[in-house]
C-alpha cells in the first residue's frame, strides 16, 4: 500500500510518505515542546508529486488545505485526483469556516494586546492578551482560527471550507464523500471538517 501523509507539519505517521515544506529537523527547532518522531519527512512537489497516474493508494491531509492560497488550491486537488486509484482513499480535515465565523459573530468586541509569538507568549497563550484558547473574544485565538498562528513561513490561513463546498469540490473531482464528521482540533480549539472521500 503506497500511503502519503501530505502537509504532515509536526505529525508524520509510520507507514506513510511524509511529506511537509519543513525537515524533521526544522520542526523540532520550530516545536521544541513537542516529541517529534524521527520519522522521514521528504520536500516534494505537492502540486507535482513523483507518482503515476493512479499509483497511490491513499492521501492523508490533514489541517494543511487551508494553508493554501487559492491558486494552489486547485493544483493540489487535480494532482490528488491525478495519482489516486480509482477506489483509493483521500481522507482530509479543514477548519469549519462557517462554525468559526458565527463564533465570531457572537464573542466580545474585547481587544487587549498586539501579538506576540516569543517563547514565553507562545508556553503562557498570549494569543492577543487574552491567556486562553477560548473563543468569547474576536481578538483571541479566533483571530488564529480564521487567519493561521502566523508563527513560521506556511503559518497562515488562505482558504476556507464548509460541509457545501466540501461535497461540491469532491463530486466535481469524481470522488464519492464515503464519511463527513466534525470534530475539535486538539480536542478544545477550532471545529474540524473530516472527511474520507473514495475515488470513483
Amino acid at each position: 500500500m503506497l500511503k502519503l501523509n501530505v502537509g504532515c507539519a509536526s505529525r508524520p505517521l509510520e507507514g506513510y510518505v511524509n511529506i511537509d515544506m519543513d525537515t524533521t529537523e526544522d520542526l523540532k527547532k520550530r516545536y521544541p515542546h513537542l516529541d517529534i518522531p524521527d520519522i522521514p519527512i521528504y520536500q516534494y512537489d505537492i502540486f507535482d508529486l513523483p507518482y503515476k497516474d493512479g499509483e497511490v493508494d491513499e492521501i492523508r491531509a490533514d489541517a494543511f488545505i487551508e494553508h493554501l492560497s487559492f491558486k494552489e488550491e486547485p493544483k493540489f486537488f487535480y494532482e490528488v485526483a491525478r495519482v489516486l486509484k480509482p477506489g483509493g482513499l483521500f481522507r482530509w480535515c479543514v477548519p469549519d469556516f462557517e462554525d468559526a465565523v458565527k463564533l465570531w459573530l457572537e464573542a466580545k468586541d474585547d481587544w487587549k494586546d498586539f501579538y506576540r509569538d516569543d517563547d514565553e507568549a507562545v508556553k503562557s497563550q498570549h494569543w492577543f492578551g487574552t491567556y486562553t484558547y477560548n473563543t468569547d473574544n474576536r481578538w483571541g485565538y479566533l483571530m488564529a482560527m480564521l487567519f493561521g498562528s502566523q508563527n513560521g513561513e506556511g503559518q497562515y490561513h488562505r482558504n476556507a471550507y464548509t460541509e457545501g463546498k466540501v461535497r461540491a469540490m469532491m463530486s466535481k473531482l469524481g470522488f464519492e464523500v464515503t464519511k463527513l464528521e466534525r470534530f475539535k482540533w486538539k480536542e478544545d480549539r477550532d471545529l474540524m471538517i473530516d472527511i474520507e472521500a473514495k475515488k470513483i
